[in-house]
């Protein structure tokens, strides 16, 4: 939902009484307006509790997984597993309440309408493939609740405490743009929905704000099968349009990141103690660029050459937070240095920018560059013969 996508929102104390009285009214503000949001929103849906959201959304992920059979057995036995692992606590859902739960979804009343259908008398399914409940169009009340919280938010973009939100209201504007006038977004994100593993971000990220320990099946490109391990999970990461879990293997120091597209299965383990070590992720990859670390390895100065067609695009998105421009020359190039890890990730980094970019130094990563520059010529040449 939308809603749910704005709100994670962190604000940091700068030690300026001025910018925690922003902070307090903008918490207030903010508060108050998806306060009205919610308030007007019980009034054109049904009203509902903590729990009857945990069981719909819980049979919405069922129902989604379409590579197993559900029957209702199955169905209760989740919502009653979601409960306990929400309240802490054993909550027995009974037939009759998932009964009247997938009736509800079913209905109009919650702008659900979910296509749930009963194939071979006993498994339950959704009728087509890519139902969502969490992908219902909002209602024209909550438009124009939308609408007064967008220009709500607006009003605190130029404090500079809040300058990180411009982004996020403009994506919420844009959306409610969409919603309103069913036009093209104005703001195109780059996504790429075909990307596995994404299914598996939820149940991670309330593992990790719950602090359980999961047993995970994971099988990298290069092992032959999967294995399991009991895995500690820090942080969800995000590069290059791919989601990396970070965390440690139970019993072993080195902090590891598997890809979720290679995450095969995931259960929690409610009998090992979490650790997650005091993880700080801004000094774990502040000298580094993707998501590969070597904390052991010292950083490297880097000096590079970018031409005159590539030095703007470099200067004005820099790569890393470390990079620094040494000397710009009159043809529009310039040298450029960067304090970072040699990782996999910068080759790639500096591959893809061909004879725009020249490393100077350290000769180690100029030889590797070279080197890589090299055999792919030597594949394109090849190519020319049997032309």
């Amino acid at each position: 939902m939308v809603i749910g996508s704005i709100l994670n929102i962190r604000f940091y104390d700068r030690k300026s009484s001025i910018q925690l009285n922003y902070c307090f009214l903008f918490n207030f503000v903010l508060t108050w307006s998806f306060s009205i949001f919610n308030f007007q929103l019980s009034i054109n849906r049904m009203a509902l509790n903590k729990n009857a959201l945990i069981r719909y959304r819980t049979i919405d992920k069922c129902l989604q997984n379409r590579y197993r059979k559900w029957t209702l057995n199955d169905l209760i036995h989740a919502c009653s597993e979601a409960l306990y692992e929400y309240e802490d606590k054993e909550v027995n859902v009974s037939k009759r309440t998932v009964q009247l739960d997938i009736q509800l979804m079913r209905s109009d009343k919650l702008g659900y309408n979910a296509p749930i259908v009963v194939y071979e008398k006993k498994y339950y399914k959704y009728d087509q493939p890519n139902y969502t409940i969490t992908d219902i169009p909002l209602t024209n009340l909550d438009m124009n609740v939308l609408s007064e919280v967008v220009e709500m938010l607006k009003q605190f973009k130029d404090f500079s405490l809040f300058s990180e939100l411009s982004g996020i209201i403009q994506r919420l504007e844009d959306r409610v743009y969409i919603e309103k006038t069913k036009q093209p977004a104005v703001i195109h994100l780059d996504k790429n929905e075909q990307l596995k593993g994404l299914h598996h971000l939820d149940t991670l990220y309330q593992a990790i704000i719950k602090r359980i320990v999961l047993r995970i099946t994971y099988q990298s490109f290069k092992a032959n099968a999967p294995h399991t391990y009991l895995f500690h999970p820090f942080i969800l990461k995000e590069f290059n349009n791919r989601w990396f879990l970070v965390g440690k293997k139970e019993g072993q120091n080195g902090i590891l990141n598997w890809a979720l597209d290679r995450i095969i299965k995931i259960e929690a383990d409610l009998t090992i103690d979490y650790n997650n070590h005091n993880f700080n992720a801004d000094e774990y990859y502040k000298d580094t660029y993707g998501v590969t670390v070597f904390p052991n390895d010292k950083v490297i100065e880097i000096e590079l050459i970018a031409d005159f067609i590539n030095a703007p695009y470099i200067l004005t998105k820099p790569f890393h937070h470390s990079q620094r421009l040494i000397e710009k020359y009159e043809d529009g190039s310039a040298k450029i240095g960067l304090s970072l890890h040699h990782n996999f990730e910068l080759e790639r980094l500096l591959l893809g920018f061909g004879p725009g970019v020249t490393v100077l130094k350290p000769g180690s990563l100029r030889r590797r560059i070279n080197y890589k520059l090299r055999k792919a010529l030597e594949k394109y040449e090849s190519l020319k013969k049997s032309d």
